[in-house]
């Protein structure tokens, strides 16, 4: 019984068999292999085992391939159409097969086998039909990053396919069906064609060119978006030098272009050609002068020309005028020399650099002196006087002390009987004479009187020291001349007279600047040198003299070059002096220690030195400026806090003034009507 089953089940399974190879229509010839093909509700994964033996290939197929296939074939397949029909029912039914370098076929689910070990094939070994495959397709003439969203569009996306580029190298990569990447790879190659890359270049005789490229651009900027197509704008570029026009593009758009300037180049109806150059930087009347000379030169240059047509034709003279109020030229000139002109302009009209230039200018004063002085007097006639530096005489010391005592005179009165009477007055002593010595008195004075003697010993030191500090600094243009001062003005007599018997006496007084003074012209040179023509000056007031006052005065005059933002120092050391004088008694003077008793000495020592530091910075544009204004701002500003928060002695209450806050850079602090005017609005607000 066992065995008639198991027999029963191995008829069965060959009846199967045979039935399945009966719809696949196998059929054999002495020459050859053909294959027929009846599929009906057949299980996919069963198809594709037939396949595979009858193709002899190893396939692998995915867990996840399911399903029943109905397609049937009407003629007779070879192997190679066999197989491609294969591809196509997997295809249609959503899987794909990837064929790896083994021979080993795999299917999976199409939207699966991008991600898998799909071949990379190039040249003649592209691939056909259905199979999965990669492809690097490299790019010339056109960019992939504009081309990848136009060849995204005709992709299988959803069967697996996948297009990507990389931009830098400018190539494309595309994952798909083998069929549906060569067609791609079709497109991308139609597309990437070299347009037309020629040039043509037209000579200009009568017009401009920089103005006929302003007018061809506005023609087709005007024209509207998308009235004409990208390719068929064409690219004009000016050549100032030839008076040229260069024109690039499509063939088409280059002879309309090139028509159209033609026509635009034609010769003025008038001889002469008027236009209005308004001025960014430089001063009309500075340039007329040279303008002049430039259209001199090439007048000359015309008429030297007798071989040149337009140079004999040329007889109009060139026109050039300035506008003071709207800081324009005005030009009449034949459109050659026009162009010639209007270039110089371009070139000088430009904005010019600026220096800051800051000094610090120090002034050290040190004097030292020491004098020491001995002198007696007797009353019987014996002295000892010294006349030096700052001693007072001790025989005027004594005269005026006589003067200053008060003194009793005896008078006598006679009366009606004749009768003389007398009596003593005290007469006050004039005080005038000692209180003037006194006051010539500098340092130590002592005296002492005994008996008939009288002695006084002076001695004084003096140490003087004086530091002057300025920091000036000034901001001018390239090539001009700035000064500033920062001191007074000092009379100065000039001239006098009597007039005739003194009835009209008159003083003529001049007018003398004493203080700080800074002049100085900058010269940028190629590259961040600066060069420098300095006049330093420093004076002040040292005291009146018998005709009117002393003036000290220390003047620098230089030229020197400086490097952006470098120092540069400028003066040094101007003198020393040493004075010493001694009066003695001769002999005794000379005794050591002794000697001190019998002479006065005075020394004094004198230095002044004076040191100039310059640092020029080059300020280029706008916000250079910008920047060091609002650091100088800052400053100051700061410097006014600190005397806000030190506060005002015997004043505690009162507040200093600050400058407002000046953060923005870019932003210039508020006027100063307008700082009182929002002072003025927050005291209102505050009362109300």
């Amino acid at each position: 019984m066992g065995n008639k089953l198991h027999l029963t089940k191995i008829k069965k399974g060959l009846a199967r068999y045979a039935a399945l190879m009966l719809a696949a229509g196998l059929s054999l010839s002495v020459s050859a292999v053909e294959y027929a093909a009846n599929f009906k509700g057949t299980d996919i994964n069963e198809f594709i085992n037939i396949v595979g033996k009858n193709l002899n290939k190893t396939i692998i197929i995915d867990p996840n391939v399911r399903g029943n296939i109905n397609v049937r074939s009407y003629e007779l397949m070879d192997e190679s159409l066999y197989y491609q029909f294969f591809l196509n029912v997997l295809e249609v039914y959503g899987y794909s097969v990837t064929e790896m370098e083994s021979g080993v076929l795999k299917v999976v689910r199409s939207s699966d086998g991008k991600k898998g070990n799909v071949p990379l094939v190039a040249g003649e070994e592209m691939g056909n039909g259905d199979v999965m495959v990669t492809r690097v397709v490299r790019v010339k003439n056109v960019s992939v990053q504009e081309l990848g969203p136009l060849i995204r569009q005709f992709s299988d996306q959803k069967d697996g396919g996948h297009v990507t580029n990389l931009n830098s190298a400018n190539v494309m990569m595309l994952t798909g069906h083998a069929a549906s990447v060569n067609r791609l790879v079709d497109i991308i190659k139609s597309v990437d064609q070299a347009g037309d890359k020629r040039v043509d270049i037209v000579k200009l005789n009568h017009a401009t060119a920089d103005d006929v490229v302003t007018v061809v651009d506005n023609i087709y900027k005007d024209s509207g978006k998308g009235a004409i197509p990208d390719f068929l704008i064409p690219k004009v570029v000016a050549d100032s030098r030839t008076n040229s026009i260069i024109v690039s593009g499509e063939s088409q758009a280059r002879s309309r272009a090139t028509e159209l300037i033609k026509r635009l180049d034609n010769e003025l109806e008038n001889q002469g050609n008027t236009k209005v150059f308004y001025l960014n930087y430089a001063k009309a009347d500075d340039l007329v002068k040279v303008l002049q000379g430039v259209s001199k030169t090439l007048q000359e240059d015309a008429q030297g020309g007798a071989n040149n047509t337009r140079s004999r034709t040329n007889k109009n003279e060139t026109s050039i005028e300035a506008h003071q109020d709207s800081n324009s030229l005005v030009i009449t000139a034949q459109p050659d020399t026009m162009r010639s002109l209007s270039q110089v302009i371009e070139k000088l009209d430009i904005r010019r650099a600026q220096v800051l230039v800051e000094a610090i200018v120090v002034e050290v004063f040190e004097s030292d002196g020491i004098n020491f002085g001995l002198q007696w007097i007797s009353e019987q006639g014996g002295m000892l006087q010294f006349n030096n530096g700052s001693t007072v005489p001790i025989g005027s010391l004594a005269v005026a002390a006589e003067q200053a005592r008060d003194k009793t005179v005896t008078k006598t009165i006679t009366g009606q009987n004749t009768e003389l009477k007398e009596y003593d007055e005290t007469i006050e002593g004039d005080l005038g004479p000692l209180g003037q010595l006194l006051g010539g008195v500098n340092g130590l004075a002592m005296g002492i009187i005994k008996n008939d003697w009288g002695a006084i010993v002076q001695a004084i030191s003096s140490d003087t020291k004086s530091n002057i500090l300025a920091t000036p600094s000034v901001t001018t243009m390239d090539n001009e001349e700035a000064s500033m001062i920062v001191g007074q003005e000092v009379p100065v007599i000039t001239g006098s007279t009597s007039g005739d018997n003194n009835s009209n006496p008159f003083q003529t007084v001049d007018r003398q600047e004493v203080g700080i003074k800074l002049k100085v012209t900058p010269q940028i040179n190629d590259g961040s040198a600066v060069q420098l023509t300095i006049e330093q000056e420093v004076s002040s007031v040292s005291g009146a003299t018998a005709v009117d006052i002393a003036v000290n005065k220390r003047a620098i005059n230089t030229t020197v070059i400086a490097d952006d933002g470098g120092m540069v120092i400028l003066g040094g050391l101007i003198d020393e002096d040493v004075q010493e004088s001694v009066s003695k008694v001769p002999l005794l003077g000379d005794i050591p220690v002794l000697g001190h008793l019998f002479k006065s000495t005075g020394t004094t020592k004198r230095k002044r030195n004076l040191l100039v530091f310059i640092r020029p910075t080059i300020i280029r544009d706008s916000h250079s400026m910008n920047k060091l204004s609002h650091s100088k701002y800052n400053f100051i500003r700061t410097e006014q806090q600190i005397q806000q928060d030190d506060g005002i002695d015997l004043m505690p209450f009162e507040q200093t003034p600050v400058l407002p806050e000046w953060n923005d850079e870019l932003v210039l602090p508020p006027t100063y009507e307008e700082y009182l005017n929002e002072q003025n609005n927050n005291e209102r607000n505050n009362d109300d």
